[in-house]
């Protein structure tokens, strides 16, 4: 991998994982950084350049994905239920 592709990839990885923090759910948030952890990871040691070019077209569309998603969640978010007990009864 070149290095230029290699540094775009680092970054990438980078702002995927920024991204995927930015969830409001705890489940969301922990499942979108093993997915891209985990994605990552299993693809590190691909050599040929198609392929990688594949791959980083996969990622910034799974990117745009998550930034979505993150969108979308941060505009419906619900408040805490608070229950109010009184304590004369």
């Amino acid at each position: 991998m070149a290095s230029s592709s290699r540094a775009h990839v680092l970054n990438l990885y980078k702002v995927m994982l920024r991204e995927s923090e930015k969830f409001n759910s705890y489940n969301y948030r922990t499942y979108a950084i093993r997915r891209v952890r985990d994605s990552f990871r299993e693809k590190k040691n691909i050599d040929e350049f198609h392929e990688i070019q594949s791959l980083i077209y996969r990622a910034k569309e799974n990117l745009a994905i998550i930034q979505r998603q993150v969108t979308i969640g941060q505009l419906y978010t619900t408040d805490k239920l608070i229950i109010e007990s009184s304590g004369n009864q």
